[in-house]
């Protein structure tokens, strides 16, 4: 799928939290930046370092955020407590825990508050035209 084809992606009505955005570029988090960003779909990104990822800025915790459809998780289970009360107060539509971040702790907070948990790779969901 290239990044004019947006099927499925409505990205006026996705805007993405990228938790745990490295500045590495062959990191998983790095790349779905950069594709999110080449879909059109509006991005944040945060990391525990700031920097710049193709343009977008990589802010540190905790930047006020609003009107955020997805977040997803590149923060592994033990260091997620960190993001719970930040990630509930955003009330995204759903959270994508990609592959080593599953925590059914955190998922059981989210559903039962109305979010959407997803375990997912956000990169094989964009490619699919399934985000």
């Amino acid at each position: 799928m290239t990044p004019d084809h947006e099927s499925n992606l409505h990205s006026d009505q996705k805007r993405t939290l990228v938790i745990g955005a490295s500045l590495r570029r062959e990191r998983f988090s790095n790349i779905a930046v950069r594709i999110l960003s080449e879909y059109h779909i509006p991005v944040i990104a945060v990391g525990l370092r700031a920097g710049e990822i193709n343009g977008i800025t990589v802010h540190k915790p905790f930047p006020v955020v609003e009107n955020i459809h997805t977040v997803t998780l590149y923060v592994g289970p033990k260091n997620q407590p960190f993001w719970y009360d930040f990630i509930l107060h955003a009330k995204p539509q759903r959270v994508i825990f990609n592959p080593g971040t599953p925590n059914e702790e955190f998922e059981q907070m989210l559903i039962s508050t109305g979010i959407e948990v997803i375990e997912e790779c956000t990169l094989i969901m964009l490619s699919s035209g399934d985000f």
